[in-house]
């Protein structure tokens, strides 16, 4: 009956050309005044990553859980705070899932993305919505914005991707431009996989069983149509987006059983607007809207799998969202941002006994900054209010108003040595879902949100060389410490088959974070790029003190995780190597050697070759995923795929 529950700075200047919303440089991230690591452009294709979850295993400081390889769900932890408490944003609107709290980043294809950009505490631009306030954490996704070169009117780019577990990956892009201020563009992609890979079951003695991994099959077709206006220092941009799968859940290897029957039908669809303008020197407004429509069926059949309890839930989800943020120009070093948001939520299901739960959020934000030449100071309080309705037969939970603050601040001690050190405070919480809540016989009303506090101290440093082999150098270090208080957990009531839902634990993080980046030149026609992450984490559960595993690491965090990215570049050829490190962990908070999790890395490596045709060019790319076939499991029995293969062409006019 759980399982549905699971498978469910800027400045002034750069706010006034449209363009300026996407950063095309995959260093400038590196001047955020709190921590922040991006991908994007170029650098964000060359990687062998498909998705958005593939992608932010690059980033230090973030756990992805992924449930069994192409068709499994992927879901983010930054910092070892819970997935809850990161909020991930589409084109500058939050995307939201008011009945679990979690994002499948697993149904975001990178084919049409142009940036992933990941904030720790919150993005420090002033104009933004109140909502940019509200996470621990924030992943921001940048769709494709049409440019073209000269009097060019169309950009066209097909794509076919096949290889191992039998996919076939279609994708088109075609943007168009009307005129001087309106473009367009469309986003087309099918994907298709049986999900069937060969793997090492592993037995207390060691990896003595080789299996197929069964019930991964997926299907899915995305499609993203926009429209994107320039107006008098401002702009205005439109999408609608729409994502339909079925896929099969592949399930736990336990107790020698590698067959599951369980499936899943997901329908998504958004449709979002934003209107940004600076009316006067002084005064500058951004309005956005969102309405946003979620499907999902899930379905477990006993007559299929004797070990399967008859499920056939369907979910129907509605969102409504309005935001308005105005940003003040006090003095040329002095900004303030006031903002306001409102959030409609609608939940129905044909579960027994639901509550049938309507969720209306408001919030606030007041923020201000001081931009100095060697200081900047920034500040920002964020209230929220929640209110929510239940059928009259059902009990709803309580109205809750919280106020939380941040506080950061950036000190430059050398003018002419590109060195920054940075500090910064949060507080902030996450709502229980509507799942928490009202659950069938689950959920419980009484729950109290849950807090975290985030403590952050680091530095970034850039160094840009002449005509040596190396022409730059970024380091970004950051040490922080991070509570979580009331921590919501499921826990077995007197009835061992019924389960709900109570706020219990507080768990402290500590930990560092390093990236490094750097680019070599050898001769005219030789780069390269290298990527380095670190991260250190102790999470330890303090809920109570006489539990016998009090203090221990919490599940699924390991104590050292990283990854290296190489990129060289030679003529129209292009080579890369990329490597992710999970270091030891426990899949239970008792640290016991029954739950010890074993390391793991994995080496991809990809080889393209660009043809150049006139005013077209065909790029032919051969990639090795897992390169030493290394037998892993990112979460316990769920099994990950072996040595694959993947062919890439693509043609673009």
């Amino acid at each position: 009956m759980l399982l549905p529950i699971v498978g469910m700075a800027q400045s002034k200047l750069d706010s006034l050309q449209q363009l300026e919303e996407v950063v095309v440089t995959a260093r400038s991230y590196q001047k955020d005044i709190v921590p922040a690591q991006q991908l994007s452009g170029t650098q964000l294709q060359r990687l062998s990553s498909h998705n958005v979850a593939d992608a932010l295993r690059y980033f230090s400081g973030v756990q992805i859980k992924d449930y069994g390889g192409v068709g499994g769900l992927k879901t983010v932890n930054i910092r070892s705070m819970g997935t809850n408490h990161v909020g991930v944003f589409y084109d500058g609107i939050e995307l939201g899932n008011a009945q679990n709290g979690t994002v499948d980043l697993g149904r975001f294809s990178l084919d049409n993305m142009e940036a992933v950009t990941l904030y720790n505490g919150q993005k420090t631009s002033m104009l933004q919505p109140a909502k940019d306030f509200g996470s621990a954490g924030t992943i921001y996704l940048q769709s494709r914005t049409p440019k073209f070169e000269g009097d060019k009117k169309d950009n066209v780019k097909a794509t076919f991707k096949t290889g191992s577990f039998g996919v076939v990956n279609p994708a088109l892009l075609w943007e168009h431009k009307f005129n001087e201020k309106i473009n367009t563009s469309l986003s087309a992609e099918y994907m298709y996989t049986t999900g069937k890979y060969h793997f090492t079951y592993r037995t207390q003695d060691g990896y003595d069983t080789t299996a197929v991994r069964q019930n991964g099959d997926v299907k899915a077709l995305r499609i993203e149509a926009g429209i994107y206006g320039k107006v008098d220092k401002g702009y205005w941009k439109a999408k609608a987006y729409f994502y339909n799968s079925e896929r099969g859940y592949p399930g736990a290897i336990v107790r020698n059983k590698f067959n599951h029957e369980d499936r899943q039908w997901d329908t998504n669809f958004f449709a979002q607007g934003s209107f940004k303008k600076d009316f006067t020197s002084w005064y500058t407004l951004l309005v956005n809207a969102k309405y946003a429509y979620d499907y999902l069926h899930y379905l477990a059949d006993p007559n299929k799998d004797e070990s399967l309890m008859y499920t056939n839930n369907h979910y129907y989800q509605h969102e409504t969202y309005v935001s308005a943020a105005n940003r003040f120009t006090i003095k040329p070093f002095w900004e303030v941002n006031l903002s306001a948001d409102w959030q409609y939520n609608l939940l129905n299901a044909d579960l027994r006994d639901f509550a049938y739960p309507r969720r209306h959020t408001g919030m606030v934000a007041a923020a201000t900054a001081l931009n100095f030449e060697q200081v900047k100071l920034q500040a920002s309080v964020l209230g929220t209010f929640v209110h929510d309705n239940v059928t009259a037969s059902a009990e709803s939970a309580s109205n809750k108003t919280e106020w939380t603050p941040a506080a950061i601040v950036s000190y430059k001690p050398f003018k002419i040595i590109d060195l920054n050190l940075r500090a910064f405070y949060k507080r902030i919480f996450r709502m229980p879902t509507l799942n928490d809540l009202y659950y069938t016989f689950v959920g419980n009303v009484d729950l109290d949100p849950e807090f975290t506090n985030q403590y952050n101290v680091g530095f970034t440093y850039t160094k840009e060389f002449g005509n040596t082999w190396l022409r730059y150098l970024e380091i970004q270090a950051d040490v922080y410490y991070n509570e979580v208080e009331n921590k919501i957990v499921a826990t077995p009531t007197s009835n061992f088959f019924r389960w709900t839902m109570i706020n219990l634990g507080k768990v402290e993080i500590r930990g560092i974070d390093v990236a490094a980046q750097t680019g070599w030149q050898f001769g005219k026609d030789v780069r390269l790029i290298s990527r380095l992450n670190y991260t250190y984490q102790k999470a330890q559960d303090f809920t109570d003190p006489d539990d016998e595993f009090y203090g221990e690491q919490i599940p699924y965090i390991p104590w050292h995780s990283g990854s290296a990215a190489l990129n060289l570049n030679w003529k129209t050829w292009e080579a890369n190597y990329s490597f992710i490190y999970t270091g030891e962990r426990y899949s239970s908070q008792a640290n016991l050697p029954v739950n010890y999790q074993l390391a793991w890395y994995t080496s991809d490596f990809s080889v393209s070759k660009t043809q150049p045709f006139k005013s077209s060019e065909l790029k032919i790319t051969l990639e090795i995923n897992n390169l030493l076939n290394q037998q892993y499991e990112v979460v316990s029995c769920y099994p990950m795929p072996g040595i694959n293969f993947k062919f890439i062409a693509q043609y673009t006019f």
